[in-house]
């Protein structure tokens, strides 16, 4: 049994190109140094006194620059190529860093926050085109699958550091975080030369149709649903801890761990998960599966006993949901592409995310305010189903009617 997955997770992890692991390592680099944007709030209300709509606004100034910056990185990305841009936003969003942590004013960390999110968001759908290029249509899910494991290790790592940092001095934060993106800009130099890179932007090839992601309306409607989905389960790590302390009478302690673990079983598991899955059926039957599967990890919250054991399932089911779903969501955009438009559609799904990391607070905050926790809980439970649905939609009117 142990040979056996030990070979499992050896052929989990093999045949991915040695510029996918590049890329993974720069990320990991990257969101290891994230550390402002948790704290944000904290230290704008703590440390500068701004009142509570102050720093609102600040954080809401956070989601509109990333918004604008995933749209403009997507055009830059398909303009100028994946490489020069990653490496810049690394560059200039380390500096930005360290610049913000001197300002003191609201309208100074208002404007140099938006700016800050405007170049660190354009990295991503840079980012996304990159691993699209270094990836075959065989092994492509599992280099995005890294890429998320990059990203989930590097965010518990910032996250626990971030915590003693914060304690000492917050100015302390936007130190590392700046230097890690640097940090981060010349490990993809060394490890990626430009001068060994690939062209990425060449001469269009007129026999190549160069849809816009913005006309295609099967796509659209996929950014719909990811956006729809996007709101729900962000509620994982907006509302669902204050639930846990308010509600349950968990301690921070024991709601740090919950949070953990997601991290924990992403980083194990999921890489194995998506290559024991991959090729065996339609990427879209696997999203509406891990959609209703979140769905039902949020229901629970409302018909489970509250104890620590409830607790940790409704994670294990929540997280089950996500490893499902969003591998294969960048798969399933990725399939749409070509060339000459991968970062415009890049965008757009990059775009879907920040929008539904602004809404969802909003709407979350909202829903518990007119009908509690009870309401928001069964709301996610139903908008998660309609989205499951969607998806079943999506590949009978893609896949079953072709």
């Amino acid at each position: 049994m142990l040979a056996y997955t030990i070979q499992l997770y050896k052929q989990a992890y093999s045949g991915l190109s040695k510029n996918s692991w590049y890329l993974c390592i720069v990320m990991l680099i990257n969101r290891s140094g994230t550390m402002v944007v948790p704290f944000m709030s904290i230290y704008c209300i703590q440390q500068l006194h701004f009142s509570i709509v102050q720093a609102g606004t600040i954080m809401a100034l956070f989601g509109v620059g990333s918004i604008t910056g995933a749209f403009i990185g997507g055009k830059l990305t398909d303009r100028i190529g994946f490489y020069d841009l990653q490496v810049g936003a690394l560059l200039i969003g380390g500096l930005l860093f360290l610049l913000l942590g001197y300002q003191c004013t609201f309208w100074g960390l208002s404007i140099g926050t938006f700016i800050l999110s405007f170049c660190n968001e354009s990295f991503r759908p840079a980012n996304s085109t990159a691993i699209a290029h270094y990836s075959t249509g065989e092994n492509r899910t599992r280099s995005y699958s890294l890429n998320r494991l990059a990203v989930n290790l590097g965010w518990g790592v910032g996250g626990a550091i971030g915590g003693v940092l914060a304690s000492i001095n917050y100015h302390l934060l936007f130190w590392v975080d700046g230097c890690t993106n640097i940090v981060a800009a010349v490990l993809l130099l060394t490890l990626m030369p430009r001068s060994k890179v690939a062209k990425t932007i060449e001469k269009h090839d007129k026999s190549v149709v160069k849809i816009s992601a913005y006309k295609d309306k099967i796509y659209l409607l996929f950014i719909l649903l990811a956006t729809l989905f996007g709101m729900c389960f962000y509620q994982f790590f907006i509302m669902q801890p204050v639930f846990f302390k308010i509600q349950w009478h968990f301690t921070e302690l024991f709601i740090g761990s919950l949070m953990a673990l997601n991290g924990v079983l992403i980083a194990a598991t999921e890489m194995v998960l998506v290559h024991s899955l991959e090729g065996k059926r339609n990427g879209l039957i696997y999203i509406s599966m891990g959609v209703i599967t979140a769905g039902i990890g949020y229901t629970l919250l409302n018909l489970l006993p509250h104890d620590k054991i409830a607790a940790i399932f409704i994670v294990i089911l929540i997280t089950l949901g996500e490893m499902l779903s969003m591998p294969f969501m960048n798969s399933f955009w990725i399939s749409r592409t070509n060339p000459y438009n991968r970062g415009e559609y890049a965008a757009l799904y990059t775009m879907s995310w920040s929008a539904a990391q602004v809404l969802a607070p909003f709407f979350g905050s909202k829903l518990i305010t007119y009908g509690g926790f009870y309401l928001l809980w069964w709301l996610l439970g139903a908008i998660s189903l309609l989205t499951a649905i969607g998806y079943m939609f999506l590949y009978n009117v893609k896949y079953r009617s072709a």
